[in-house]
């Protein structure tokens, strides 16, 4: 049974449908290794009678000859993601308890694709992180060890780090993800998987649970590109609950795994090679280049000028949105409640029991730059400098098919490294955040090692709604890298 838990989700789609086994079974053997691997604390919710209904509804389907895209296949939702009946809590224990009366949009279309739900996985409180150390119900670890120090436990990136940590674990074929400045890049990156930020608008945002409106999009991690393209194939699509989504075809993304990626052309932006950055991650860029001019793309220098200002940028506007989003915990209609004296005494005290200290940190942040006095120098200018970065894309990619970059400045950290300094966690996502602010799609793919073991990821930008482009390079990246990153004992 073990070994059901190897195969990706395109190999248990093609084994099942030729009737090598059932989606009962592939379901069974992953609910066994979620209990075998507890310790990771990737779920805050395991869900097993309810994925064992649908494992049998869906071998039901297939007998009848109407098997979805993805048909039995076992998903993990990350914890921001409504799923009806199910406790949902953006790993807050403001949202303690809540169990929605209805699903998410992305949830429901991979339901309607046939996957099955194995639980709801752990995340940075509110997706308001990059170790997933801030949720309220304990942290993630990362299955990968360092050879230099086996013992060390390693972050695995965040927000999605349970969605990360489970995927890279075959504790669960595929997750879902949410990406507001990296989140699904740079813990695909720390955990050795494959994830993509869909352009903003590719998939519903109706269901989940708000950080920053403007920069949230859904995603797939899953454990290569192919898998990647066949959830995201499911998951995408126009909703008319969503006034952000937008009214686009949705195309087959799997089809554009060609192979061929000649006469193509690559930007390498000089932006991207900050002082400081590791020997390490320069050289896994140097290889990814090289690997593009062999499969007969052109690497183009290009300039991003108004990268250095993304960072300061986000964490003016993501704040923003976030104070304005989370004044709906309130106490009063659903989640904590702290009895008070009065109204006002009720809302500080569930406010203040009820958010982590990171969260009531950006709380702070955003609403000290909306107030009056301050709107115009910090969020009116920010608005201002995010327009600008977006046209710097919208100008090399007048030149180029597609840009690469590093995904994130390091390999996974220990859990006791940089978490006292919150600028420092912060500069996880100097590379992920700039593709956010101009809504474009980012994938992150595992392209190398360090000396200690670790994977090391690459990120691949494209033009907005142009993720075939992004998948036909990252599939002949992949290729070329000629191996999968598996964490050591699993």
């Amino acid at each position: 049974m073990s070994e059901l838990t190897k195969l990706t989700i395109a190999q248990a789609r093609d084994k099942m449908a030729k009737g090598e086994f059932t989606a009962v079974e592939l379901t069974e053997a992953h609910i066994q290794a979620m209990a075998a691997k507890r310790n990771l604390g990737a779920y805050i919710v395991e869900t097993p009678d309810l994925a064992r209904e649908q494992a049998k509804a869906s071998d039901l389907r297939r007998q009848a000859g109407q098997a979805g895209a993805l048909e039995g296949i076992p998903l993990g939702i990350k914890d921001l993601f409504c799923t009806k009946n199910v406790q949902t809590t953006a790993a807050s224990r403001i949202l303690e308890g809540f169990k929605p009366q209805y699903e998410s949009t992305v949830s429901g279309k991979l339901l309607d694709a046939g996957s099955v739900m194995l639980g709801k996985l752990n995340l940075d409180e509110f997706a308001m992180g990059s170790s997933n150390m801030t949720s309220y119900y304990g942290k993630v670890t990362n299955p990968w060890k360092s050879k230099a120090d086996p013992a060390k436990k390693l972050v695995p990136g965040g927000s999605s780090g349970g969605s990360a940590a489970a995927v890279a674990a075959r504790i669960a074929m595929g997750a879902t993800g949410t990406d507001t400045g990296g989140s699904i890049r740079q813990p695909a990156a720390f955990c050795g998987i494959t994830g993509i930020k869909p352009t903003y608008g590719r998939c519903s945002r109706w269901g989940v649970v708000a950080f920053a409106s403007s920069l949230d999009q859904a995603g797939p991690m899953a454990r290569d590109v192919r898998d990647c393209a066949i959830m995201l194939g499911a998951m995408a699509g126009h909703d008319p609950k969503d006034s952000t989504s937008a009214p686009m075809a949705v195309p087959n993304f799997e089809a554009a795994l060609t192979g061929d990626i000649r006469g193509l052309k690559v930007g390498i932006p000089k932006e991207y090679r900050p002082d400081g950055l590791s020997d390490e991650i320069q050289k896994v860029w140097e290889q990814g280049i090289e690997w593009l001019k062999a499969a007969g793309a052109t690497p183009v220098e290009i300039t991003l000028p108004h990268t250095k200002y993304a960072l300061p940028t986000y964490y003016i506007v993501a704040p923003a949105e976030a104070s304005s989003n989370l004044a709906r915990y309130d106490g009063v209609r659903f989640g904590l409640r702290v009895e008070g004296s009065s109204l006002d005494d009720m809302y500080k005290k569930t406010r203040a029991a009820g958010f982590g200290s990171e969260v009531r940190r950006r709380i702070m942040i955003g609403t000290y730059v909306l107030s009056a006095g301050y709107y115009d120098a910090y969020y009116s200018k920010a608005q201002k400098v995010r327009r600008l970065i977006a046209d710097d894309f919208k100008k090399a990619f007048e030149t180029v098919d597609v840009i690469l970059t590093p995904t994130a400045p390091s390999a996974a950290f220990g859990m006791d490294e940089n978490t006292d300094d919150p600028v420092t966690m912060w500069l996880n996502d100097v590379f992920t955040i700039p593709t956010s602010l101009a809504g474009l799609p980012g994938l992150s793919l595992p392209a190398g090692l360090d000396a200690a073991g670790l994977p090391l990821g690459l990120q691949l930008i494209g033009r907005p709604f142009d993720e075939e482009t992004v998948f036909k390079v990252a599939g002949v990246m992949e290729s070329a890298a000629g191996f999968t990153a598996t964490p050591e004992g699993v």
